[in-house]
């Protein structure tokens, strides 16, 4: 059977809306090993664990990803950009401070934030009595409504190093509307 593609100008190609929204979305991936002797936080909150994230800051795989989604989005780079682990300034600094500059240059840039949908996988601990306060953590440091973030958690069933409890991993979308 021949195929008949369809020719289109570039000019009849769909696009921006003059004077309408423009959208934007970013995708953030980051992995920390867990180590002992920190404690472990995540989404701007501890949670009961017998180890933490290891990293050059207070290691937080969810705001991390959250600021690598809001940076892509708006074409500013990545958390290593800004922040980079060679900084002393950056060692033990709070991720939630790192994510509050993140959004000023997201909205320097003209965006505005317009939801999040993230994903934290680990075998252990269990997430799921943790999330609404991650929510409302990050809702918080972006100025944002607690139903414009969401938070999961998942397991891999045992399987490779978040499963074997080496390390966690999170992604993270983030849609920016101007």
């Amino acid at each position: 059977m021949e195929s008949n593609p369809i020719h289109l100008p570039s000019s009849a190609l769909p696009g921006p809306v003059p004077g309408g929204p423009q959208f934007r979305v970013g995708m953030g991936y980051d992995v920390h090993r867990l180590v002992e002797g920190r404690p472990l936080i995540l989404g701007g909150i501890q949670v009961p664990f017998e180890r933490g994230l290891d990293g050059h800051s207070d290691a937080d795989v969810l705001l991390h990803v959250v600021i690598d989604a809001l940076l892509g989005a708006a074409c500013l780079g990545d958390i290593g950009t800004h922040f980079p682990s060679s900084d002393p300034v950056i060692q033990g600094i709070s991720s939630g401070v790192m994510l509050r500059r993140a959004k000023e240059l997201v909205l320097e840039a003209g965006w505005r934030i317009e939801n999040l949908d993230s994903t934290v996988v680990a075998q252990r601990p269990k997430l799921l009595p943790y999330i609404p306060r991650m929510r409302a953590s990050i809702a918080s440091i972006l100025g944002l409504e607690e139903d414009r973030v969401s938070v999961k958690g998942k397991t891999t069933d045992g399987l490779g190093f978040a499963g074997t409890g080496e390390g966690m991993a999170a992604y993270c979308v983030a849609l920016l509307v101007r």
